[in-house]
């Protein structure tokens, strides 16, 4: 006799292994953390590509953007092949093919070649939209704000700790005899690797729902969650004013932690004089804050969904996007390293919890379509993230332009020095700028609405949860 989960848990109690929803809750945080280390993977590695590739700065930037613009289009369309096929088989065959691009990364020979590698690696950044339907298949209403923060939160970790794990990993790379200038290239063909055998990881030991997979379903005669009405609930969600505010929300939060990401190391260096050493250290810092910021959004949105139902969980979400914004814009304007570390670290905290608390709003926008809109949110991140990275790119080449001709005649040590100063002069105007739009996306955040029948729903569903998880023998 076997015993198995038959009911979402009702609660995120992580040492319970035994239990389906927390199985597959370690597992897709782990697949997830994975992905989003071999999508970032190349960062650390940045200048041995530029020198290998002979990349020139323009090249670069197109590099960081062309990685965003592909999970864009993958994460669109992953969403409505979870409602379709269902997240098991979606996740697996996303880390069995994701690995291939990384693992060419590592062979590239031209900067076309990169181009490509990077585009197609930004495919595995939808590995997000995967985790997220599969824990709101997995928990119920009254923790899956806090489950889905949870896994996003640290699986959002692998895009930091790769600039502790990649030099790490390269180290040991060179310690079996490779040379230092190759050691970047066999790291990523080993990150890929470890994405391959992550798949096949997520097919044997995870299951689609509480009850089983997909097609297990099917035999048995039982309904498959979100699949019957998948065409419908598509539709539905793409005519839904409150998935689009939300795919603007996302793209104010995530694209924004996206887009900080990729230009804080240089920021720092630039404007408060740090080394590249101190200035990357912190930057891992504002990434390891994901272990609880993250969730700290989905818990206080599943804390006020009980007691002022979904409308609380809109009220937190724009209170909390519009602090993002402010910390951002404070920060853009600070002038010494104390004040700057502060509100960086206060604009770690909240823009995360803005991303947790936008994902504990999801699930209740339409349970027919829980992927199809958890795909078109997630990819409002990615937009995001292309939209900042252009914006800033333009802003920095026309102020980097116009520092070289007005320095020209002192020469070339004067003249990069004062393209420096204008490059971190430019970002830090667009952090601003950045800073007043989430102020705004997060005040339009709360023109979402919920019926009364929604409401009535939501609160019956919290009334007659059990704070246990339900067992049955099998």
């Amino acid at each position: 006799m076997n015993t198995q989960t038959s009911h979402k848990a009702t609660r995120l109690n992580l040492v319970d292994f035994k239990s389906v929803p927390i199985r597959t809750f370690w597992i897709t945080s782990f697949a997830f953390f994975i992905c989003f280390f071999a999508w970032f993977g190349i960062v650390p590695f940045m200048p041995d590509v530029v020198r290998d590739l002979g990349l020139t700065p323009a090249q670069k930037w197109n590099s960081v953007v062309l990685a965003v613009a592909g999970t864009i289009f993958a994460r669109l369309l992953i969403g409505k092949l979870c409602d379709k096929y269902g997240p098991r088989l979606c996740y697996t065959w996303l880390l069995i093919l994701g690995s291939i691009p990384v693992i060419l990364s590592g062979l590239v020979q031209t900067p076309m070649q990169f181009y490509l590698c990077r585009l197609f690696t930004g495919f595995i950044g939808a590995s997000f939209v995967i985790t997220q339907v599969h824990t709101s298949l997995m928990f119920a209403s009254n923790v899956v704000g806090t489950a889905n923060a949870t896994s996003a939160g640290w699986g959002n970790l692998g895009g930091g700790a790769n600039r502790l794990g990649m030099p790490i990993l390269a180290a040991l790379v060179i310690g079996f005899g490779i040379a230092e200038s190759d050691a970047w290239r066999y790291s990523m063909v080993i990150v890929g690797g470890v994405c391959f055998l992550t798949g096949l990881l997520y097919y044997f030991f995870t299951k689609d729902t509480p009850e089983g997979n997909y097609t297990e379903l099917i035999v048995k005669g039982e309904k498959i969650p979100m699949r019957k009405k998948d065409t419908v609930g598509f539709l539905e969600s793409i005519k839904d004013y409150r998935v689009w505010v939300l795919f603007m929300v996302y793209a104010a939060c995530f694209g924004i932690e996206l887009t900080v990401y990729g230009t804080m190391d240089d920021y720092l260096q630039h404007t408060f004089k740090l080394d590249r050493i101190t200035a990357g250290n912190l930057v891992l810092s504002f990434a390891l804050m994901n272990i609880f910021a993250r969730t700290l959004g989905g818990y206080y949105g599943d804390k006020y969904g009980k007691s002022n139902g979904l409308k609380g969980r809109v009220w937190f979400l724009a209170a909390i996007i519009v602090a993002e914004g402010l910390m951002l814009g404070l920060f853009s304007i600070a002038t010494t390293l104390t004040i700057g570390i502060i509100l960086l670290i206060a604009f770690s905290l909240t823009v995360q919890m803005a991303e947790g608390a936008t994902f504990s709003v999801v699930p209740f926008i339409n349970k027919k379509a829980i992927g199809s809109i958890s795909g078109i949110v997630g990819a409002g991140g990615n937009f995001g993230a292309f939209i900042a990275a252009l914006f800033l790119k333009s802003k920095s080449e026309v102020a980097e332009k116009a520092a070289l001709l007005a320095n020209e005649t002192l020469g070339a040590e004067a003249a990069a020095a004062a393209q420096s100063v204008a490059s971190a002069q430019a970002v830090a105007e667009g952090f601003l700028i950045i800073g007043v739009a989430i102020v705004v996306s997060g005040l339009a955040t709360l023109i979402i609405r919920f019926s009364l029948e929604d409401e009535k729903i939501a609160k019956r569903e919290i009334e007659q949860l059990s704070p246990e998880l339900i067992r049955i023998e099998d």
